[in-house]
């Protein structure tokens, strides 16, 4: 009786046992794809205000940054770009935002709207971004951006 009341337990516990990890990553998971959308939201707000301090925390040592013209840029070179008093950027707002998490990896693709001036001239953009991040030394960071102009 004692055998089988064991192994009931036993069989219990291989059972719930992926059912409880699931949970557990998927919560983790949840959780994380919440702080790149916030991550993402904040590098929007950075950029507004021309906050390069704030957008050199989130981006990587080694970052690297396609622009919609094809220009490519290391970390320097896209926040000295960021901190052009010629760009005014007053909307900054990303949609259908889908996050692809990977252990220590997220790429975090959607579609943005910017709206200013550059050189006192109008602008109203709609594109696409993928931006990859990875977590390191306890937080996350953007080491790849590419964005693509949409035709309207």
């Amino acid at each position: 009786m004692k055998a089988a009341v064991c192994l009931f337990m036993i069989v219990g516990f291989v059972w719930a046992t992926p059912a409880l990890l699931h949970s557990q990553q998927a919560h983790s998971s949840r959780d994380e794809t919440s702080k790149l959308m916030a991550l993402e939201n904040a590098w929007n707000q950075a950029q507004i205000h021309h906050d390069s301090k704030s957008l050199a925390g989130l981006v990587g040592d080694e970052f690297i940054y396609t622009d919609t013209d094809g220009t490519v840029m290391n970390k320097a070179r896209f926040l000295a770009d960021n901190d052009d008093p010629d760009y005014r950027a007053i909307l900054m707002a990303n949609d259908d935002v889908k996050v692809y998490s990977y252990s220590n990896t997220a790429i975090v693709a959607g579609r943005y709207h910017a709206k200013g001036t550059y050189k006192n001239k109008p602008f109203d953009h709609y594109g696409r971004f993928t931006d990859t991040w990875i977590y390191l030394g306890g937080v996350w960071q953007c080491v790849a951006s590419h964005t693509t102009l949409l035709s309207k």
